[in-house]
């Protein structure tokens, strides 16, 4: 496991959160329980669950209301996954066939939905309509992410702040949304309740733009998915934006042409390209100022075990290779 002290510090909680997806995951049409359990199964850093129960420490949050939450947010981030994998046309995710590719697309998009439906039935029984309002609102956000990414697909002319604004909306809304249900649960002022949402949305925005960068300079057995995926799909992520600002004429041209037509056969060109470019090492530059914001938010929490561990998972999320 990934941050081992900062997951031993949750490690209870996390138990009581895997015991209530198992027990929630349970439906009579067996191949639901099959597709859900193979995705759920799979592994996983728990990211979102572990950001909102190590906030919900920080604050002092007692109780299970955040262990239900913790189970939710994985339903959701789970059903994404689902349905991102059949509109990427993906055959690999952590080191596995995808549910997609084992199942079919009709299986993983129906099970998806089967997820999304359960974490709002977990949701009403926390009874708080604050939290179902940020829920609700959060998924409709990623909803409009994934649409604006199928958008800027195979688009040559995207600029930075569209690129931030699908991660933010597809990503990083998410981990805003799990970092802010802990501040609600706790009884937190506004202001505080907004630093910690700010604080997730940081995160996020790193964790996924290094998630970006991987995509050129991962290791396949280690990111568990293959290189140039996003190449494939023509998703102009802020490694290829940079490029296109930054290179050469013919670097800049190659970089279009890939984006415009998809595919992996420039894999090796582009990549040259990105290097000479010192693309990577700009994205990361990105990536750290936002975990720095992320950082500046924390610190408005008191010190404590759970707030150490918590500024641990933002360096992390920039110093990852997986």
């Amino acid at each position: 496991m990934v941050l081992p002290s900062a997951y031993t510090l949750i490690a209870d909680d996390l138990r009581a959160v895997d015991g209530i997806i198992r027990a929630r995951l349970h439906s009579e049409v067996v191949l639901v329980r099959q597709v859900a359990e193979y995705i759920i199964a799979g592994g996983g850093k728990r990211l979102r669950p572990a950001l909102l129960l190590l906030v919900a420490g920080a604050l002092n949050v007692r109780g299970s209301q955040h262990h239900e939450l913790a189970a939710v947010v994985e339903f959701i981030h789970t059903a994404t996954l689902l349905h991102d994998d059949v509109v990427d046309e993906s055959s690999l995710r952590r080191g596995r066939e995808t549910a997609n590719a084992l199942f079919g697309n009709a299986a993983s998009v129906l099970v998806g939905d089967f997820l999304y439906s359960r974490a709002f039935q977990m949701m009403v029984s926390v009874g708080s309509m604050r939290v179902m309002e940020v829920l609700a609102e959060a998924t409709n956000v990623i909803a409009e992410g994934e649409v604006l990414q199928l958008t800027n697909c195979h688009d040559a002319d995207v600029d930075v702040e569209s690129y931030l604004r699908v991660i933010r909306y597809k990503t990083a809304k998410l981990f805003e949304a799990s970092a802010r249900l802990a501040a609600i649960l706790a009884g937190s002022d506004a202001d505080l309740e907004e630093a910690m949402a700010r604080f997730g949305m940081h995160l996020g925005t790193a964790f996924q733009i290094v998630d970006d960068v991987l995509d050129y300079s991962g290791i396949e057995d280690e990111t568990g998915k293959h290189l140039g995926d996003d190449l494939a799909e023509g998703k102009p992520t802020l490694p290829l934006i940079h490029v296109l600002r930054h290179g050469t004429p013919e670097q800049t041209a190659c970089v279009r042409q890939a984006i415009e037509q998809g595919g992996r056969e420039a894999f090796p060109q582009v990549l040259a390209a990105i290097r000479a470019c010192g693309a990577l090492e700009a994205a990361l530059s990105h990536a750290r100022n936002e975990a720095a914001r992320a950082t500046a938010e924390l610190l408005r929490l008191p010190p404590s075990r759970f707030r150490d561990a918590l500024l641990q998972l933002t360096s992390f999320s920039v110093e990852r290779n997986k």
